[in-house]
């Protein structure tokens, strides 16, 4: 997706990783996409590098769809849509 259409998203659900370092982000993503609808979006807010990697992988093995990333000042915004 561009980024955009990432921003034009409507999103359920927003996890706030970006006071925590790897794995942090990951684990609290795991922890609140039980709260996430199917096919509603996700948006992790993270600073580190690696939940770049992580949360794309994570999605893969979890049948889940990895959507994007916009780089903002200072921290990554991730999109996800659960399936």
């Amino acid at each position: 997706m561009t980024q955009e259409e990432l921003n034009a998203l409507t999103v359920a659900k927003s996890v706030d990783a970006r006071g925590t370092a790897c794995p942090g982000p990951l684990l609290e993503a795991k922890k609140a996409i039980g709260g996430v609808g199917a096919n509603e979006v996700m948006e992790v807010l993270s600073a580190d590098e690696g939940t770049k990697v992580d949360i794309p992988k994570w999605c893969t093995k979890q049948g889940h769809e990895f959507l994007g990333t916009i780089e903002e000042n200072g921290y990554f915004k991730i999109y996800l849509r659960k399936k």
